[in-house]
């Protein structure tokens, strides 16, 4: 397993080439996920971010600063906390997932999800994070779009090992690099994986004077382009 200085020292020069450089709004097209929203009187949610300017499509633009906004105006009802959910879905998908505007729809259509987004959103504001990634369970929804429901939701801020986004992409940088989450946690079991995987990220942020949702993005714009001189793990 790789250790945690040998770690750094691999992110350390991505980190140096890249530090200048932030993640950009994500462009959606509100047409596309109409369909699937009005059922659920959720459609509204479209109106989120802002117009781009370059689109003759009716595209908007979607960040995470609105995301943040999104959080704090959702406070505890349930119909904000979903509202919340949709945008979430929406930034996490852009223009790239075709299918997430269906995965919504079934997931707005499960009657689990009100109670799983109220118990999870409070477990990752108490820093219980393996307890929410074990108790997400909604149509539709996996790893790669719950874990960015967390990361929306959480609003400890700096001084906490909060919750970060973990898909495929960038598992396939942290591959690249030689980590293992089964490694790093000690066990086949996914919520202490992931556990293991914000933590690390955090440690690993700390020592190269980066913000933990930084190097996560990083890893997830690189997806697996790290040029490595390594093998991955077994």
């Amino acid at each position: 397993m790789v250790g945690q200085g040998e770690m750094v020292e691999r992110l350390r020069p991505l980190v140096v080439g890249h530090r200048g450089r932030r993640q950009e709004s994500v462009r959606f097209r509100p047409s596309t996920w109409r369909p699937w929203l009005e059922p659920y009187h959720a459609a509204h949610v479209l109106g989120l971010g802002t117009a781009d300017d370059a689109s003759t499509g009716g595209d908007r633009l979607l960040g995470r600063d609105d995301l943040a906004a999104a959080r704090r105006a959702a406070g505890d009802s349930p119909e904000g906390l979903r509202d919340l959910f949709v945008a979430v879905m929406i930034w996490g998908s852009g223009t790239t997932n075709g299918r997430a505007p269906r995965y919504t729809g079934a997931a707005l259509g499960d009657p689990r999800l009100p109670g799983v987004l109220d118990t999870t959103r409070d477990a990752v504001r108490s820093g219980e994070l393996g307890r929410a990634y074990a108790e997400f369970r909604v149509r539709g929804v996996g790893r790669s779009f719950f874990t960015k429901w967390f990361a929306a939701v959480d609003d400890r801020g700096p001084g906490h090992a909060y919750a970060l986004i973990l898909d495929d992409r960038v598992f396939r940088s942290l591959n690249a690099l030689g980590w293992s989450s089964r490694e790093a946690a000690g066990t086949r079991l996914r919520p202490a994986r992931y556990v293991a995987y914000v933590t690390a990220m955090h440690d690993w942020a700390a020592a190269l004077d980066v913000t933990a949702d930084w190097l996560e993005w990083l890893m997830f714009d690189l997806n697996g382009r790290v040029r490595p001189p390594w093998g991955t793990p077994g």
